[in-house]
Order: C-alpha cells, then structure tokens, then sequence
C-alpha cells in the first residue's frame, strides 16, 4: 500500500499509472471528496481527442443500417407527406381540396 513521504508525496502503483496513462510529468488534480482524497489526470486537449477518436471508431464498427422514422411509423410519414405539401400542421385543410389534412 502507497504511503505518503514527509514531503507529503505518494508513489502510484504501476498498474494504475499504466491503466489511466500517467506518464511521467502529467498533471494531476487532487481534491477531498466526501472525506477521501481523489486524484485525476489532468484532461489535456490532445489525449480527450485521442480518446474521442477512439471511441467515435468503436461506435462505428457496431452501428447497424439507420432505417428513417418515416419508413415505419405511419404518423411520420403522414407528417412527412403533410411537410411536402406544405401544410403548416396536420390539421389544417389542404390548400388544393379544402379537406382536413389529419389522417
């Protein structure tokens, strides 16, 4: 178990420099939360895009086709067809035949 030098340093374990990437001189921030002392990495712009990266591709080799809404909820496609019309919502009469455009 880490213990805390007279200087009031701490050595982290290896394990978990390696899992959260702490390199040698990273910034970290240490605060109290909840009565315990909690120490981040400090986030630095190029490895938050790194990582964003990275998780951006793995999204991407999971993604299945998109279908559009339309093309499975009957009243998307009802809205759909309202909004090429050119009706303003679906309960106001149709400009050519006066009718209630509400399906």
């Amino acid at each position: 178990m880490p213990k805390v030098d007279a200087k009031g340093r701490v050595v982290l374990p290896q394990a978990i420099r390696e899992q959260l990437d702490i390199a040698p001189g990273t910034e970290v921030q240490v605060r109290e939360e909840d009565g315990e002392v909690v120490i981040r990495p400090e986030a630095e712009p190029e490895r938050i895009l790194e990582r964003l990266d990275r998780l951006v591709d793995e999204m991407a080799s999971r993604r299945e086709e998109a279908v559009p809404l339309d093309a499975t909820d009957p009243a998307a496609r009802r809205h759909r067809d309202a909004v090429r019309r050119g009706a303003k919502t679906d309960s106001e009469p149709d400009p050519d035949t006066g009718d209630e455009t509400d399906e």
